[in-house]
């Protein structure tokens, strides 16, 4: 059976041309490496609730997201490595599917589609469950794993940051990893976000809301550097991510850490740091997001 190694995880020390002389270290904890579908930062967040969903009896997981969402693709597939039926509910109708969604369909993922409209009710108490209501034994997954098991299994990936970084740099969607994070490290650590969206400062609040209190400190959300939008890109962004890629042969995706590696740049150009600073760079994976630009892209 395959399966997913966290084993595979390294931490990458990046080309020093890219911080000379600003920072002591910048590394990349490279997720992207432990399962090419389920990667990054998706299997953290969904392993503790796959456990729970079979140790409780359920037969079928209930997730949503959008036509490119790599948390979708990563149920799908993870539910078919645990031998439970998966359901995607999906924002939007598709007359030709994406690559993702046809990904999810071919991993045994069930799809249906809803309108934007009634997609902004996907926070409502059983919102997903009155949608599929003739399956039985069904359990939710928020989308992006926004839940307790969600966050507690992005803390897991407090086992690879050392008590040296002084800063740990990480791409925010639902906010999950982050808080995960930002609830396991030391208080003395920075949690630095990156939101790939306009206006994501609005996480603010409920990253608050589910930090331990005593962990509700020291981090700080970003959404300076979304290029236009949640999965929108510019030419720029593309010669950035082939730059980086030729400098410290990592292949960024185009929604999530390209953004924040962009901004982390910026950042260090605009001397946000002090030379005494070390940085660790979560890389969340993601690469499948990158098939639209494939044809733009060196790798």
């Amino acid at each position: 059976m395959d399966t997913i190694d966290e084993r595979l995880a390294v931490i990458q020390p990046l080309n020093k041309f890219w911080y000379a002389n600003k920072v002591a270290a910048l590394d990349m904890l490279r997720l992207d490496l432990i399962h090419p579908v389920v990667s990054g930062n998706k299997w953290f967040k969904l392993r503790l609730n796959m456990n729970h969903a079979i140790e409780s009896g359920y037969k079928t997981i209930i997730t949503s997201g959008g036509g490119f969402s790599n948390h979708l693709v990563a149920t799908a597939y993870a539910s078919k490595l645990f031998g439970i039926k998966s359901i995607g509910v999906v924002r939007g109708r598709y007359n030709v599917l994406t690559p993702t969604l046809e990904a999810c369909k071919e991993y045994g993922m069930e799809l249906v589609f809803v309108t934007r409209e009634d997609y902004a009710g996907r926070h409502e108490p059983n919102w997903a469950r009155n949608l599929v209501a003739h399956f039985d034994e069904t359990f939710m997954i928020p989308e992006g794993g926004a839940n307790e098991w969600g966050r507690a299994g992005a803390g897991l990936l407090n086992r690879f940051i050392n008590g040296q970084y002084t800063h740990v740099a990480v791409a925010v969607g639902s906010a999950t990893t982050m808080i995960g994070i930002r609830n396991k490290t030391s208080n003395q650590q920075q949690i630095l976000g990156f939101a790939p969206m306009k206006q994501g400062a609005y996480l603010n609040g409920y990253i608050s809301t589910h930090a331990v209190p005593e962990k509700n400190a020291n981090w700080r959300l970003f959404d300076n550097w979304h290029f236009g939008g949640f999965g929108k890109w510019s030419n720029e962004l593309i010669g950035f991510m082939n730059e980086f890629y030729k400098e410290n042969n990592i292949p960024l995706d185009i929604v999530y850490t390209s953004k924040m590696m962009y901004g982390l740049h910026e950042m260090l150009t605009d001397n946000f740091f002090t030379e005494s600073d070390k940085i660790l760079c979560i890389h969340s994976g993601g690469l499948q997001g990158n098939v639209t630009v494939k044809h733009l892209l060196k790798y």
